[in-house]
């Protein structure tokens, strides 16, 4: 079997910006790095979105919409976000870049193939693949084992679930410097329900139909919910070029209690995704660059993690979705009506003081939460 110093089980988008990060630092060029996944990673699979003023892959970004809409039965508010910008990478876009960056590290290698069992030993982890199993130092794990989450109770799984259609338009229809970030004038049917709109210019967009609750739903249900949609919209000639459709783990399990001092998962598969959100892009960037530094002390992995006051806040909101699945376009409406952008962004990007997180937490409603609350600790 042949031996690396690090295997990469996984090559979605913690794994990759891990494995750059490592190439960018220097400090790896004499370790053996492996990534195995079963996709190519040649096609255009998903999009990434999210706010920023700039970073570091600014370059790869596909489009910019400088205001948003949040809306729901009652109201509607369009929010200048400067400094920041809602933005979208296309997933094809940072495969490429990622893996001509990394192609050129002669001592990181790809293998497309799929990973069917990996484990500790004594002496050496070691990886199983259908054409064989190799052996390493460090195992870096990006599959999500759903199994885990649903046979425990203490801490719910919601699921952001979605379908959406890239239509063009005959006609000019859409604000391409506005996104419609949340859309909740849809019927809600007892979960939380909305719309979700990316104009790319005034004839084409990304129209998603989303949901944040526990079981998906028939494919008809969401074309039904996007078709719909688009005619309230004044919309009735239309093609549909393109369609992505995803489901997107939110909980604050502790995965990180599966660590083990030469195993480390990561991505959705160590509590990466933002559990309130479903969002992943920027909480890679830093996770990412965060592992590369610890890796590079050779500390024991069980010690890479660090609960803070944002892990408690989003289980008491999964922990009233689960209960109140329903309650979701409330709250959310209770921060955007009234709150100011740009704070509520950075709280969601976890980068707010105490004081500011008490800004927008004291904006939801309070019997829900403080209810979440005592449930939780008593």
């Amino acid at each position: 079997m042949k031996h690396y110093h690090y295997i990469f089980t996984g090559a979605g988008l913690s794994a990759l910006m891990t494995v750059y990060e490592m190439v960018l630092s220097g400090k790896f060029s004499n370790k053996t790095i492996l990534l195995i996944d079963q996709d190519a990673k040649k096609t255009n699979d998903r999009t990434w979105c999210f706010w920023d003023d700039r970073s570091e892959y600014d370059y790869l970004v596909y489009k910019k919409w400088h205001r948003a809409l949040f809306k729901n039965q009652q109201f509607k508010r369009e929010m200048l976000l400067d400094p920041d910008s809602y933005q979208m990478i296309k997933g094809v876009d940072f495969y490429n870049f990622i893996f001509d960056v990394i192609s050129k590290a002669p001592n990181v290698t790809f293998l497309h193939q799929q990973v069917l069992n990996f484990e500790e030993t004594d002496a050496q982890c070691i990886v199983e693949t259908i054409d064989g199993n190799f052996t390493c130092d460090t195992i870096v794990n990006s599959i999500y084992n759903s199994d885990i989450v649903v046979a425990q109770s203490k801490y719910p799984l919601i699921q952001q679930h979605f379908i959406g259609w890239f239509i063009k338009c005959k006609v000019p229809v859409f604000n391409p410097e506005c996104a419609t970030f949340m859309d909740f004038s849809i019927a809600q049917k007892g979960n939380t329900r909305f719309m979700y709109a990316l104009p790319m210019s005034e004839t084409e967009a990304l129209v998603e139909y989303t949901l944040f609750s526990k079981e998906l739903l028939l494919i008809e249900e969401y074309e039904n919910g996007i078709r719909d949609y688009i005619l309230s919209l004044g919309i009735s000639d239309y093609e549909i070029t393109e369609k992505e459709k995803g489901s997107i783990p939110m909980t604050s399990y502790p995965f990180w209690k599966h660590n083990t001092k030469n195993i480390i998962n990561i991505g959705s598969a160590g509590g990466w995704t933002k559990a309130s959100t479903g969002y992943t892009f920027k909480n890679s960037i830093k996770k990412s660059k965060a592992l590369v530094q610890f890796l590079s002390s050779g500390k024991d992995l069980k010690l890479f993690h660090r609960k803070n006051k944002f892990w408690w806040y989003d289980l008491l909101l999964l922990d009233i979705l689960a209960e109140r699945n329903e309650s979701g376009a409330a709250i959310f409406s209770s921060l955007f009506e009234k709150g100011n952008p740009s704070l509520i962004f950075r709280f969601l990007d976890e980068e707010t003081s105490f004081a500011e997180d008490l800004q927008v937490i004291l904006k939801c409603p309070k019997r829900l939460f403080i209810k979440a609350l005592l449930k939780r600790f008593f």
